[in-house]
Order: structure tokens, then C-alpha cells, then sequence
């Protein structure tokens, strides 16, 4: 039978053959030719004339787009939606409207993990990195009851990954600018993500370490730092010395005035500290040893740079070098009382591991907004009323190429 249906395939295909024909006329005989031959042939012709269908559309070549891509251009539409509500001002007010357009443009809230991407990378620009409620306002663009795992193989197996990994970052930049989640942020993340996820670790990790971390600075930086360089300088330069007896003095305030050729004169802010040690220290100084003005050194107070300079000497050598009786009340290597504890060896050393650098001694340290030899050298002369000493010692200035200005807030 396999015989007769490959032969009227054959037929149908117009193979007009006189076998073909003699083959249709005797039923009976291609019944009983039954050989293997004739078998094998039947498989090798139904397989040859078998083909495959292509379809036009899928053979023409398409550009593939990668994650990446669609990302990135998404990322500069939202920022282009921030760049058009926002044009005049960028306030609190305008980034909030931008929120709300958002979420009034599409129900579903299509596309809501890159344009939070977008937000928290022009929060800086407008001012509300350090706002809670905006962060708040920030995760109730998240569709709610909508990524919460229902199963422990959701929870297993990372339920919604994007969403989840968008919720950690913006965390992530709450817990970098030091701000601390409320009781509304832990309502948004329960709504939106359950109570087993990643985002929900994270704020319980921000919520305990938090409180621990929070006056753990015995010298905290204000929040605002002042805008006035006088005052920025003051605060700087008591935060270097460390000494409660340092006495911080203007020497000459930033002013500008008119000569009489008519020409701008602008005198540049100097200020300086030195404690009654340093004095002391200076009156003890060998004249015919110079003291070195270096400089500038930099000073991070938060985001503000600042830059100062100090007034010090080379260490003496070890041949004048004469040790001072320490003083059994403000010395720790002498205190006034000795307990000692008989059950330990008495061969274990207890003593202090400090690693001894020789380096001299630092007798005044200034801050100016102009970094030349002509303004140092208007604070070696203020030194010079309460450290006589300076009129003979030689000084030399070693500068650095530094900015020549006292970086403000503002800048």
C-alpha cells in the first residue's frame, strides 16, 4: 500500500511515466511486490520532495535593540520631561510637578523604574537630595499590591528583580545623604514590595544602624556650613588646631577699594590661629634656624574644599635634643596610680604600639584667599606683634601651585 500512495503522489505531481502507468493499471501486482528495494526507494523519494516554508518578513535583517540602549534612551526622555516643567526654576515645587505629570500621563505607570533612575539623578539639581518627603513622594510612583510575592518560591526566587533593585537604590541614596526613613517610607515599601523582600531588609538595616552611627562624631560638621569666608575660616581653623587655648585672629578682611589713579584694589581675607604651646614653642626657637611657610593643604568639610597654610621648622637633630621632664599630671606614660595585675606574666609588655615619626614642630597655621608670597607675608608680619622672634629668624616659603582663592559654599 505504501507503494501505491507514493505512486499517486506521483501521479499528481504530473510524472507521466510509462511504469507509473502500467503500475496503476495493475493494482494487483504492486500488492505483491513487496521487496526491500522498493521500500528504501518510497522513503528516499517522500523525503526529497518534502521543503520548508520561510516567510519573507523574518528573512529581511533587523536591527536588534539591547537593554542597554532602551535604557539610555529612556533615561534622556524623562530627563528632557524634567528640562521642560522645570525650565525656569528648579525648586521643590517644580519637582514635584514633574512627579505628578508622570504619574498623570499612563495609569499603569508605564516605564516608572527608569524615570525614578532619571529622578534621584537630578535631585542634586534641585535641591531635594536630603528631602524624606520627597523620597516618599519618589516611591509612590511604585504600583501598588502589585510586586508583592505571594508564595515563599516568589520570595525564593526574587520576585520582580527590576523593581526590587530600583527600590534598593533609591534606599541607597537616602542612606549616602544621611537621611533617616519614617514610618510612611515603611507603609510604601509593605504596599509595594511585602514585608519579605530586598527593599524591606534594606530600610531595617538603614533602621538599626542609623541611631547607632548618629553621635558617634565627637567633631560633627554642621549641616549648613557659613557663607561667610571669615566665618568658614574661623570654623576651619579650629577644627585643625584641636585646642580649646587657640586663639583665632583676623589679620585683614576681603575689602576692595579705589586708589587714586582710579584702579580696584582688592585686599585678600588672612586669617589665623596659634595657642600659647606654639607661642611658647617659638620664643624656644634657635634663631639661626629658618622656619618654613608651606602650603596650601586641603581640607574637606563636607562638599567644601578649603585650603590653609603653616608656619613650621625642620626637627631639630638628635644632638640638641634635650628631654624635658614630663609632668606626672598631663602625661599618660606617668599616671598616679599603678594597678598591677599579679595574675599575668610579668614578661608581657603592655605598653603602647605608636609608630614615632620625627617631624618638626608647627608653630601657627592661616587660611587666605590669595596664596602669594606678598599675602603670607602680610601674616608673618601680624605674627610678628605677639612673636618677636620673627624679626631675626629667617623665613622661606615653600608654595605649592594651588588655587589661589578660598573655595566658599557657594563655589
Amino acid at each position: 500500500m505504501n507503494c501505491v500512495r507514493c505512486l499517486l503522489r506521483l501521479q499528481s505531481l504530473g510524472i507521466r511515466s510509462p511504469s507509473v502507468r502500467a503500475a496503476l493499471q495493475h493494482p494487483a501486482w504492486l500488492q505483491r511486490s513487496t521487496a526491500p528495494s522498493k521500500i528504501t526507494r518510497h522513503n528516499t523519494c517522500s523525503q526529497a520532495l518534502r521543503r520548508f516554508h520561510g516567510s519573507a518578513a523574518c528573512s529581511k535583517s533587523q536591527p536588534v535593540s539591547t537593554d542597554q540602549e532602551e535604557k539610555d534612551k529612556s533615561l534622556v526622555t524623562y530627563d528632557d520631561l524634567f528640562e521642560k516643567v522645570a525650565r525656569d526654576t528648579k525648586t521643590k515645587a517644580t519637582f514635584n510637578r514633574v512627579l505628578e505629570v508622570f504619574c498623570k500621563r499612563d495609569i499603569r505607570r508605564r516605564g516608572h523604574i527608569e524615570f525614578i533612575y532619571a529622578a534621584l539623578k537630578k535631585m542634586p539639581e534641585f535641591g531635594v537630595e536630603r528631602d524624606i518627603a520627597v523620597y516618599n513622594n519618589l516611591l509612590d510612583i511604585f504600583p501598588k499590591e502589585v510586586f508583592v510575592p505571594r508564595n515563599f518560591i516568589q520570595r525564593m526566587f526574587n520576585h520582580y528583580p527590576r523593581q526590587q533593585e530600583c527600590g534598593v537604590q533609591l534606599l541607597e541614596q537616602m542612606e549616602n545623604y544621611g537621611i533617616l526613613p519614617n514610618v510612611e517610607s515603611k507603609v510604601l515599601i509593605v504596599q509595594i514590595f511585602g514585608e519579605k523582600s530586598h527593599p524591606m531588609r534594606k530600610f531595617q538595616r538603614i533602621m538599626y544602624w542609623f541611631p547607632k552611627f548618629k553621635h558617634t562624631n565627637p567633631f560633627p560638621v554642621p549641616r549648613h556650613l557659613p557663607e561667610d569666608p571669615v566665618d568658614l575660616a574661623r570654623l576651619s581653623l579650629n577644627r585643625i588646631a584641636n585646642d580649646l587655648d587657640a586663639k583665632v585672629t583676623v589679620y585683614q578682611t576681603p575689602c576692595t577699594d579705589v586708589s587714586e589713579s582710579g584702579e580696584e584694589i582688592t585686599f585678600p581675607l588672612v586669617v589665623g590661629i596659634q595657642s600659647p604651646d606654639q607661642m611658647e614653642l617659638l620664643a624656644k626657637h634657635n634663631p639661626s634656624r629658618p622656619v618654613f611657610v608651606e602650603g596650601p593643604f586641603p581640607l574637606w568639610l563636607r562638599n567644601t574644599c578649603v585650603y590653609y597654610y603653616v608656619l613650621r621648622a625642620e626637627p631639630l637633630p638628635p644632638k640638641e635634643k634635650v628631654e624635658e621632664p614630663y609632668d606626672p599630671e598631663r602625661s599618660f606614660y606617668y599616671p598616679l596610680e599603678l594597678d598591677l595585675d599579679l595574675d599575668r606574666d610579668l614578661g608581657e609588655d603592655n605598653s603602647f604600639d605608636v609608630d614615632e615619626v620625627d617631624e618638626g614642630p608647627v608653630f601657627a597655621m592661616c587660611m587666605t584667599s590669595r596664596g602669594d608670597q606678598a599675602t603670607l607675608n602680610q601674616w608673618i608680619s601680624g605674627l610678628q606683634e605677639t612673636n618677636p622672634i620673627l624679626g631675626s629668624v629667617p623665613t622661606i616659603f615653600r608654595l605649592d601651585a594651588g588655587p589661589t582663592e578660598l573655595q566658599g559654599v557657594s563655589d
